[in-house]
């Protein structure tokens, strides 16, 4: 890394969201440490270095404490000034149907990790009185998960613990934002077995280039959250505010679950 640049740390940045927001600070003159568990991840480096960016690829899995380690002591040493928190996964299906294991990968990669990595890299901040950091929430976070319940609510502890970190350290030159997506054109769906099955999974969804746009403009402005996305995406975003947590649960259940669920005779979806 130079001494010139500031370095901006994204997880998730093999594709995707995480991927697009590693575009956007290597445009607006950062240096990347860039993470990610799949082989994309450095065809996506090199495609950033294109820039002129310095770029260091950390293949890491974040579901486990192994790859966690491996994350954290690539950063030894290296002032992080921005830090995104992105890495997350989905498991889709009734909660009586899904393998447990799965459920736990979810809690493993968007809750332990997430709070695991933001110990370290928030107390460095918080030290040097300087930086940003960010989480990738969801919309998701807003609403009671039917057929999807592990992940709308991991994200819900995302959206939380991003909003109590915020207070925490408002009087610091430190800013904390989370930013919540709607369904975006990513792989996310396939990943979690969605993809060909539900009605959010065959929607029209998000560009992650506009998402990522978005998001990047709220963590420079500081602003403590962000509804990022379509129009539709940020009215789904105010609707969460005032309906009723049962509304809002039968809404995401008639877009989660699954078709092969929907047996004949039971009223149709909308």
């Amino acid at each position: 890394m130079t001494d010139t640049r500031p370095l901006a740390l994204i997880t998730g940045a093999s594709s995707g969201i995480g991927f697009e927001l590693a575009r956007q600070f290597a445009a607006h003159g950062y240096d990347l440490v860039v993470n990610a568990e799949d082989e994309r991840l450095e065809p996506a480096a090199g495609t950033l270095r294109e820039s002129g960016a310095e770029v260091h690829a950390v293949r890491a899995d974040l579901r486990t404490a192994e790859g966690r380690y491996t994350l954290l002591d690539a950063l030894d040493g290296l002032t992080v000034d921005v830090a995104v928190l992105n890495a997350g996964v989905g498991r889709g299906g009734a909660f009586v149907d899904t393998d447990l294991a799965d459920d736990q990968e979810v809690i493993d990669l968007n809750v332990t990790a997430t709070v695991r990595l933001a110990k370290p890299l928030l107390r460095a901040m918080v030290t040097r009185d300087a930086g940003r950091i960010a989480f990738t929430s969801s919309v998701a976070s807003t609403m009671p998960g039917a057929f999807q319940p592990v992940y709308n609510a991991s994200k819900s502890f995302v959206q939380s613990f991003a909003q109590a970190l915020a207070e925490e350290v408002k009087d610091t030159g430190v800013t904390v934002t989370s930013f919540m997506p709607g369904p975006t054109d990513t792989d996310f769906f396939d990943r979690a077995g969605m993809a060909d099955d539900t009605e959010i999974g065959t929607m029209r969804k998000d560009d992650p280039a506009q998402v990522a746009e978005q998001a990047f403009e709220a963590i420079v402005r500081g602003d403590r959250k962000v509804v990022t996305g379509s129009l539709k995406t940020r009215v789904q975003g105010l609707a969460g505010k005032v309906l009723p947590d049962g509304v809002k649960a039968a809404a995401h259940r008639r877009l989660a679950e699954p078709e092969s669920e929907n047996e004949e005779g039971t009223e149709p979806r909308g």
